[in-house]
């Protein structure tokens, strides 16, 4: 009886706690039509290989001038094409620039041909037509039928390395094509140099370096197949040079082993039986080719397919039982989907003995932290991070090092503005790394030297010749005249520098903190009284004279026009409230912006954005208004926070191919998803505070890395009811409409109290 009572009492913590099969609800699909920009093809939490169909092969440039086509292939795949052009080995998630596709694999069978042909006649070349009905797509898993060469192809990944499973006909002439000039944001160019070295009949390395949205970006691979292959070879586009050197002594199109060139395509040919399968295991490294053959050796040893598509279902399964929501099931696949976004990115960007490339091009080991690059921080600081922080502490101190490693590297002596493999490209505005740095201090995370990420942000911050930060810091804005994205610059400046404010308030750098409390009311120099709108500002301190409040072309923002950015003061709203004149007039302003019509003229030149994305002139498909709707939560008016989160919720996010309303941004859309069904957001990164909501969910459970679980529960929940009658915070009332991050790390619950009718107080 003792031993029964014992058995039952370790037992119970298993039951509570017991994994359920999340898996099933993570629709990588969603988002691969119109603006969503995701891709659907196979990769683990967080890994360095994103391994997934691509299907076309635009040139990013067209007659001399860019292609705009090519924007509709950010993640190499888009849902309403009819062909598959191969499969390549890294990609970006939901962005809205882009680069890699490195490495793009492809099956076929029959007369060998080294072009991609065209999706009107894909038989002209190695591409293939497919039925989405053929596809399975879920998470760390992608399957397919190539109808034109009735081969099935299947894709799994670990980490560093994509797993590949093609099931052939009876065939004497089955190839593997390895393209090694194709890429996402191609053009001629692009690919600086590739070498190839054919170890023996079934191991290929080699490495290929390009000049893309990265400038200097090279990779390394160890490419292993199942069989031997009979044969092989290669076929060298390079456009003709007078020197040819004396390597044309060898024939080295077939059956060569050491090659080299800008735009190389190499195929290997097999034999094949009916319904034989050929698996390809192929390891990148930032480091060397030694380097990618280790990490294949140390996370993909045998041909056991399906073991590896388990372990990286396993480890989606793992990450995504860190909270358990009670929902409906629409409501379950879009959350777990956006989990599974958020979960994408940042990537992996270190071998498994620790090594990677740094931002000064050498080689680097981490002593005491995961390298990670892909930082796309105008987005990601906002919610990503923030969430990070809450669900993935160790991972976000992680990465904050990768950042304090990347400065440490720097020529420039400057944190990441967008970032990837050991390259800084420079997109988009701010220098938002500084409210990642401070909002893990702030909430305890980081546990490095906090003074030193001080100090990297105060340089950061300092940097005169950087975009208008001269300027910025002698006038107190950006002039016009100096800067086409002359406000939002201004705005984003200010808040950052809000952000190194706190961070030395918390650290007792009083000078710091005074000079940079300062510096972050500047977003009152480009607000016009006079219009009630954030307005460019010239040299002479006057406010320019030919200025559309519509408009998102010319009127001195970034992907946002005034109607959104002039309510980006998320460091202080009740000073913003206070400027545009009172509570009554905010509020009124916020509802026209949600229920006024935005014609399509003022966005039809803007690339990322379609009606999809826009809520009356909110637009939600782009990041500057993110915050919008908690600011009624500033003006007395709670109630229309919750009705207009819960609008968002159900108008931009769909269980559906294109069900979301703009580009994911690298799991910022994601995270704004799961915060909002969760029924708080962190509107000012940097602080403690959250902003109240209305949760989607009844109920969920934060299952959090010290150990703690935080619930959220939404009594009487229904899609009617998104008012919020009442909130306790482990019992107690709480008195304001926001709660801290130690009330969520510290444990409890969180209880909503759900009605039809809005609560005025």
């Amino acid at each position: 009886m003792k031993k029964l009572l014992l058995y039952c009492l370790l037992s119970a913590p298993v039951l509570v706690n017991a994994q359920q099969s999340l898996v099933k609800y993570v629709k990588p699909i969603i988002g691969t039509q119109k603006m969503g920009h995701t891709y659907p093809g196979a990769t683990v939490p967080f890994g360095a290989v994103q391994l997934s169909p691509d299907t076309d092969t635009l040139s990013y440039e067209l007659n001399g001038k860019y292609n705009g086509d090519v924007y509709k292939y950010c993640a190499g795949y888009k849902y309403e094409d009819k062909t598959i052009v191969g499969f390549s080995h890294t990609h970006f998630s939901g962005t809205g620039h882009s680069d890699l596709g490195d490495f793009l694999i492809m099956p076929t069978q029959g007369k060998l041909q080294l072009n991609p042909g065209t999706a009107d006649d894909p038989k002209s070349g190695f591409r293939s037509a497919f039925s989405h009905n053929n596809e399975v797509v879920e998470a760390g898993y992608y399957k397919v039928k190539l109808d034109d060469d009735n081969i099935l192809a299947e894709l799994t990944a670990t980490n560093r390395v994509g797993v590949h499973q093609y099931t052939f006909p009876k065939s004497d002439d089955s190839h593997i094509i390895l393209d090694l000039m194709s890429g996402i944001y191609n053009y001629d160019d692009k690919s600086v140099w590739t070498f190839v070295r054919v170890v023996n009949d079934t191991l290929v390395t080699g490495y290929r370096q390009t000049n893309g949205w990265a400038r200097t970006r090279t990779v390394y691979f160890a490419m292993s197949f199942s069989k031997p292959f009979a044969s092989y070879g290669q076929k060298n586009f390079d456009k003709a040079q007078a020197y040819k050197g004396f390597w044309r002594k060898f024939d080295q199109t077939k059956n060569f082993p050491d090659i080299a060139g800008k735009r190389i395509r190499m195929y290997f040919d097999f034999k094949t039986e009916d319904q034989e399968k050929i698996k390809v295991k192929f390891a990148l490294s930032p480091v060397s080719q030694a380097n990618a053959l280790e990490n294949m050796q140390a996370e993909a040893q045998g041909w056991d397919f399906d073991k590896i598509k388990q372990q990286a279902q396993a480890d989606w399964n793992k990450e995504l039982n860190k909270i358990k929501i009670d929902a409906s099931e629409d409501d379950k696949t879009n959350f777990y989907t956006a989990m599974y976004h958020a979960f994408i990115n940042p990537t992996n960007y270190s071998d498994v003995n620790g090594e990677y490339k740094g931002l000064d091009q050498n080689v680097h080991k981490a002593a005491d932290f995961n390298n990670y690059t892909t930082f796309s921080l105008w987005d990601t600081y906002r919610a990503l991070h923030p969430f990070l922080n809450i669900m993935q502490p160790a991972r976000n101190n992680d990465i904050v090092k990768s950042m304090m490693a990347h400065y440490d590297q720097s020529a420039l002596k400057m944190l990441p503005i967008w970032s990837h493999y050991a390259n800084d490209n420079w997109c988009m505005s701010g220098y938002h790394s500084v409210s990642v740095l401070t909002d893990a201090i702030i909430k305890g995370v980081y546990n490095g030297d906090a003074n030193k990420a001080l100090d990297a942000c105060i340089a950061t911050a300092n940097h005169r010749d950087y975009e208008g930060i001269g300027d910025y810091i002698d006038m107190g804005y950006v002039p016009a005249e100096r800067s086409g994205t002359s406000v939002s610059n201004t705005l984003e400046y200010a808040y950052d520098d809000w952000c190194i404010a706190q961070l030395a308030k918390k650290l007792n750098r009083k000078d710091v903190y005074d000079e940079f409390t300062k510096r972050s009311g500047n977003w009152k120099n480009v607000f016009d009284k006079s219009i009630g709108f954030m307005r460019p500002k010239m040299l002479d301190g006057t406010f320019k004279k030919e200025f559309d409040a519509l408009s998102t072309h010319g009127q001195g923002f970034i992907e946002g026009n005034t109607w959104n950015y002039s309510f980006f003061v998320p460091q202080d709203p009740k000073a913003l409230v206070e400027q545009m004149g009172g509570n009554k007039k905010v509020g009124l302003r916020l509802d026209s912006l949600f229920s006024m019509h935005l014609p399509d003229e003022f966005f039809a030149e803007t690339e990322d954005i379609t009606r999809e994305g826009i809520i009356g002139g909110y637009v939600h498909g782009n990041e500057p208004a993110h915050h919008v709707a908690y600011l009624y939560n500033w003006i007395g008016q709670p109630w229309k926070t919750q009705e207009k989160i819960r609008m968002i919720l159900k108008m931009q996010y769909k269980p559906t191919p294109d069900g979301l309303g703009g580009n994911d941004d690298c799991g910022q859309m994601s995270a704004w998803y799961m915060f909002s069904s969760l029924g708080f957001y962190p509107v000012s990164p940097g602080s403690e505070d959250y902003s109240l909501g209305s949760p989607a969910v009844k109920n969920a459970v934060l299952a959090l890395e010290n150990g703690k679980t935080f619930t959220v529960e939404a009594v009487n929940q229904s899609d009617k009811n998104v008012y919020v009658q009442k909130v306790m915070l482990n019992g107690k009332a709480l008195a304001s409409n926001t709660i801290k991050h130690s009330d969520i790390t510290g444990g409890g619950k969180l209880t909503f109290y759900m009605t039809s009718k809005p609560v005025k107080k």
